[in-house]
């Protein structure tokens, strides 16, 4: 059987290289070729589409995917033949330019008598290099999949980056230069074998080669490399689908021996392509700009983004709410004297069993660009922000950073988070307030970034919430780690008639359609959703003047009811307030505005309430108070508080909503009592007066 023509496929790499044309009808390998002899671009990357689309290219493409190393130097080889001259001058000081220039003058001074093998290999002359991108629809592997088989074949892999070290070169090309008469010999790297191109011609068959010391003339000192380098484009924490060449190292000295035939593989990467954006690197196209233009008029968008948040889970709509603004946060401050002022929100969802804790959870964590997702009992102190490993490369002390670290400017989610141990625990504190992991271990002290927010989800202390305890007993976190939550979501899981059957039915359908029910509106798609808050994200809202005193009143106030409980439900701090900016802060982001309102901070406190709605329900079923006699209780207080008579609608309304209740159940409130002649109601503004004094 004949075996392949490399000659004719270099013709053929020539006529697919002069003759492709794109959509546009541009001639776009010829106008890479113009940029890379300008000097303005250094990679030439070759679509397998585009080499599908050509002509009669069915075998070469698949000689191309199974031996792909050499089809890189063939279309070199085509690329040096076709390089055009540049169009835009450069300045000749360049390393290599100067270079250059030297070999060509005494080339052209020495033409009768140059020795036929002196002349240098075309891969030190190079300023580009080749790289295969595979087929856009092609699935990727994970890492377990790609074994022997696959050696020397372009593969396609998907992954998640835990470690970017520094470049380590490969030596393409070394130059040994005679200080007395400056002969030269090229030793170039092919194919994993070391030859010699002079007037001596030898091979060395493994990595690690003994130099050449010794030319005919003398010692030879100098050497040349040249790098791709591929680390800046990832970071730890990044999901990408990485395509290159799976080609294996072979085992040197006594470990060879030990090894026998088998030996380590690698991939010679090729081109890396990021599963999720960051934030900041999103660019949105026309589509979604037109699509997110058509979401804002229609209204109601804040609703409609918290509800296409795991619409297979039923109810939990304030939950989806919190965990929404999570995913869009507030802006970092960064003070005069360099303090920092976190943005991100840190959130724990405590609850029953089977309340969908952990579903939610999962779900945040693959809508989010940058995700880590780990559970309490399986993670210990070090592993959650860094450990000092030994490069299994080099050798040298490295840190490793853990599920924190890697979450660096995403959400980091951690499930069972009561299981952990309390010394493991600890080591979350300065991730949660001043987002940075300090590390002093093996003689490296240094401080690594994790901007990350926290998702916890846990149990109560026994299991399920014990109504017969207080709440801090049931909670059974320590005050220091609580009060960094801006959130703690208590989900008790209560019997209700309706309720249970709604659900019930919910399931039902899920499992046989598997798809939600209608949910009224067309569920938004991730990817809009990720493109949304991308763009949300880029507002920097602010807190106007005139809001500051309202809420520095609420803070004050709350601060007042804590005190007046002998069981308080939660610690109120001065992280609560900052608790409460971030919450409005995100919420302005959402509408987009500039500014924050009076809603936005009405909307943070109810959200606040409602997160410990399930208790203070409990708390009035015991004490007899339905919702109404409540809502009147409230409204009353508060007018005695201020001495006032006439109470305006929009007060009313903000004062309830803090307490969990809604608007038809506050005008419920007002016909009944307006029934026992207790107030007067104002027939078009609603608001107000009462009839008897306090």
């Amino acid at each position: 059987m004949p075996g392949p023509d490399y000659k004719g496929d270099k013709e053929f790499c020539k006529e697919f290289l002069s003759n492709f044309v794109d959509a546009n009808g541009e001639r776009k390998y010829m106008n890479i070729l113009q940029d890379v002899a300008n000097r303005t671009l250094r990679v030439i990357e070759i679509e397998l589409d585009d080499l599908d689309t050509f002509k009669d290219s069915e075998e070469l493409l698949q000689r191309v995917r199974t031996n792909t190393r050499r089809y890189v130097t063939i279309f070199a080889e085509a690329v040096d033949e076709l390089l055009p001259e540049p169009t835009v001058p450069y300045p000749g000081d360049d390393d290599v330019d100067i270079l250059m220039t030297q070999r060509l003058e005494e080339d052209t001074e020495n033409m009768d008598n140059t020795d036929p093998f002196r002349k240098m290999p075309p891969e030190i002359k190079r300023l580009f290099e080749v790289t295969f991108k595979p087929f856009s629809k092609e699935k990727a592997f994970t890492i377990r999949e790609v074994n022997s088989s696959y050696i020397g074949q372009l593969v396609k892999v998907s992954g998640l980056v835990t470690r970017c070290s520094n470049v380590k070169p490969l030596m393409q090309v070394a130059v040994y230069t005679c200080e007395e008469c400056g002969f030269e010999i090229y030793q170039v790297h092919v194919l994993f074998k070391l030859q010699f191109v002079s007037a001596f011609t030898m091979e060395v068959t493994a990595r690690v080669y003994m130099p050449l010391f010794e030319c005919p003339s003398n010692q030879c000192k100098t050497n040349k490399a040249k790098v791709n380098c591929f680390s800046s484009q990832v970071g730890p924490g990044d999901v990408v689908e990485i395509s290159g060449i799976f080609l294996p190292i072979s085992y040197t000295g006594f470990r060879a021996m030990k090894a026998g035939l088998l030996a380590d593989t690698f991939l010679e990467a090729m081109s890396i392509t990021h599963s999720k954006k960051r934030y900041e690197e999103y660019e949105l196209g026309e589509d979604e700009d037109e699509q997110i233009r058509c979401l804002q008029e229609e209204g109601d968008i804040y609703n409609k983004l918290a509800r296409s948040l795991a619409p297979e889970i039923f109810g939990h709509e304030d939950v989806k709410k919190a965990l929404l603004l999570q995913l869009v946060g507030a802006p970092d401050k960064t003070l005069k004297d360099g303090m920092k002022i976190r943005g991100d929100l840190h959130i724990c969802l405590m609850g029953d069993p089977g309340v969908a804790k952990s579903q939610l959870l999962k779900h945040i964590i693959k809508i989010a660009p940058r995700g880590i997702y780990t559970t309490g009992k399986g993670s210990s102190g070090v592993g959650l922000t860094a450990a000092v490993q030994r490069d299994p490369v080099t050798g040298e002390m490295v840190l490793e950073g853990g599920a924190l670290v890697l979450a660096d400017k995403g959400i980091c989610g951690i499930d069972e988070f009561d299981k952990m141990d309390e010394s493991d625990r600890t080591a979350i504190h300065e991730v949660m307030e001043q987002q940075t992991v300090s590390i002093a271990k093996a003689g490296i002290t240094t401080s690594l970034n994790a901007r990350t927010a926290v998702l916890a989800a846990a149990n109560p202390a026994w299991g399920r919430y014990d109504l017969r305890r207080t709440p801090a007993e049931n909670i059974n976190l320590p005050p220091a780690l609580l009060s960094r939550f801006d959130l703690l979501w208590l989900i008790l899981d209560r019997a209700d008639m309706d309720s249970d059957l709604e659900m019930a039915r919910h399931v039902t359908y899920v499992h046989q359609h598997q798809r939600p029910p209608s949910l009224g509106f067309n569920p938004i798609e991730p990817s809009l959703l990720r493109a949304f808050i991308a763009r949300a994200r880029k507002e920097n809202p602010s807190v106007p003047d005139d809001l500051t005193e309202y809420m520095a009143s609420v803070y004050a106030s709350m601060r007042q009811d804590e005190a007046k409980t002998s069981t308080p439900h939660s610690y109120t701090t001065v992280r609560t307030l900052l608790s409460i900016l971030r919450l409005a802060m995100a919420l302005a982001r959402l509408r987009p505005s500039k500014f924050v309102a009076q809603s936005d901070v009405d909307e943070a406190l109810r959200l606040m309430r409602m997160s410990k709605f399930s208790l203070y329900s409990d708390e009035r079923r015991r004490s007899g108070l339905d919702a109404i006699s409540d809502i009147y209780s409230i409204i009353r207080d508060e007018a005695a508080r201020m001495s006032a008579m006439d109470v305006r609608y929009a007060h009313a309304l903000n004062w309830i909503s803090r307490k969990g209740y809604s608007e038809a159940q506050l005008k419920e409130c007002l016909e009944e009592y307006a029934s026992l002649n207790v107030w007067q109601i104002h027939p078009r503004t609603f608001d107000v007066r009462f009839i008897d004094a306090f």
